[in-house]
């Protein structure tokens, strides 16, 4: 017994054995036994960490050093980046719900692409608007354009969020300002203008053959409800009022992403001075989707006729849901957090490292390995390039082959999202996904995204 630990714990076979018996477990909880996904998450990760030899005062803590336990810490990592954000998202989609904003902006986008058009215009807006923001903000921002979308044209509700998260999600792995590539650039020494063109020209066709082709395709074979907590009615004085104006709307969604996009901006040409200070400040995402919220309530809220007791009630309905979001996404990441205590990603990075690919091949089966061992597209960006920057920078590349190389890591990045990927919880909750529908959706999704990514890259290599 003592001897099989011993291998579980430290070859690199009983490491990969060990990850795939708490994914098979925990998936066998969720779909076969019914468990609530959060509890599953939390008790085969505890099983998973003591069974691969992470000691108890590091899983769960001691009466003096409580903060630094894995527990905490990997619920700690994501909740305290998404917690202000989802809460202030929610409520910003609830206003624009409820004063009929929403309703506007969806019949603006099927008049200029048609009813059958919509899914297109869900899966550019998710594109375009995924460039300056993070993934799981603009799913908390733009998710009420999708049940709207869904309630009105009476179709399946994957059938427009799908297009809409692979906009979202190609943005988030191939183009700047997003950590992964914009890190992966820093490590190989690329020049942004390059991971910029060379993300179009990977991303564009991959975000259409997953998005577009196979969203559309599943989301008319699967039909998905939008959640009743989901729906908040137009208010009596927003149908006698009207919608609010295109232009405010535009103005409500578009603010908090100008100020993201500036905060990235001041980061990078003015860090030190005064103006810099000031875009970083409004940049931040909390504050940023504060100015939102707040502008928001005035202009769709209090001028249309809301009072300040009828916002009160329409915060406190809309955060309702959102308890149980954070619960699974905190226990998804603790679970993510688990797999990489006990060494699993390390030991999947080194043996695909020694494998002897292509280079090219090489980047992105590293970057795959890692996503699928630990479930964060980021880290599996940054340590690949980590792992890689060496033998690249002693060797004769030019920027075009380099910024290629990054998008086959950021292709691999995203492959499979699965149950230890925080990402799968949100979509899973935020589009009344049962773990199942998930896995046959977002998945696939990721995967041909993946997939199709790498394909540009390399067909691009061969010409560069």
């Amino acid at each position: 017994m003592i001897d099989f630990l011993t291998w579980l714990r430290n070859d690199t076979a009983g490491l990969l054995l060990l990850a795939g018996a708490g994914i098979t477990l925990l998936l066998f909880l969720i779909i076969k036994l019914k468990l609530e996904p959060f509890i599953a998450l939390v008790g085969t990760g505890i099983l998973v960490a003591l069974a691969g030899g992470v000691p108890v005062d590091d899983l769960v803590g001691t009466a003096t050093k409580s903060s630094d336990a894995l527990i905490e810490k990997g619920f700690a990592g994501i909740l305290g980046h998404i917690t202000v954000i989802i809460g202030l998202g929610t409520v910003l989609g609830a206003i624009l719900e409820r004063s009929g904003g929403a309703e506007v902006l969806l019949g603006r986008l099927v008049k200029l692409f048609g009813e059958k058009g919509t899914p297109l215009a869900m899966g550019i807006t998710g594109f375009v608007l995924g460039i300056p923001v993070f993934f799981d903000i603009g799913i908390f921002v733009l998710a009420p354009l999708v049940y709207v979308a869904a309630v009105q044209g009476g179709k399946s509700l994957l059938l427009y969020a799908l297009p809409l998260l692979a906009g979202l999600s190609v943005t988030h792995a191939f183009l700047p300002p997003h950590p992964g590539p914009v890190a992966a650039a820093g490590l190989l020494q690329v020049e942004l203008g390059w991971i910029i063109i060379m993300g179009l020209a990977c991303g564009i066709p991959a975000w259409f053959a997953s998005g577009i082709l196979w969203g559309t395709w599943i989301g008319k074979r699967i039909y998905i409800t939008v959640p009743e907590d989901r729906i908040i009615p137009e208010s009596d004085d927003a149908k006698k009022l009207g919608g609010p104006a295109l232009s405010t709307v535009l103005a409500c969604i578009g603010l908090p992403m100008l100020l993201i996009l500036g905060g990235t901006f001041g980061n990078i040409f003015l860090p030190d001075g005064p103006v810099g200070s000031v875009l970083q400040f409004f940049g931040n995402p909390a504050v940023a989707l504060t100015v939102a919220v707040l502008i928001s309530m005035w202009l769709l809220g209090i001028r249309r006729g809301m009072t300040s007791m009828e916002l009160s009630e329409l915060t406190s309905s809309s955060l309702r849901p959102v308890g149980m979001i954070l619960l699974v996404v905190g226990a998804g990441a603790f679970f993510g957090a688990v797999l990489t205590a006990t060494g699993v990603g390390a030991a999947v990075a080194e043996s695909l490292a020694a494998a002897g690919l292509p280079l090219l091949v090489s980047a992105f089966v590293i970057s795959a390995g890692m996503r699928i061992a630990q479930g964060s597209a980021t880290v599996a960006i940054v340590t690949t390039g980590g792992i890689l920057a060496p033998s690249l920078l002693a060797g004769d590349y030019s920027q075009p082959q380099l910024a290629l190389i990054v998008m086959a890591i950021s292709s691999g990045s995203i492959i499979a999202s699965h149950v230890n990927d925080g990402g799968f919880w949100i979509i899973a909750k935020f589009f009344n996904l049962s773990v199942k529908d998930t896995l046959k959706t977002w998945t696939v999704l990721e995967t041909v995204l993946s997939l199709v990514g790498f394909g540009m890259a390399a067909l691009l290599y061969q010409f560069v």
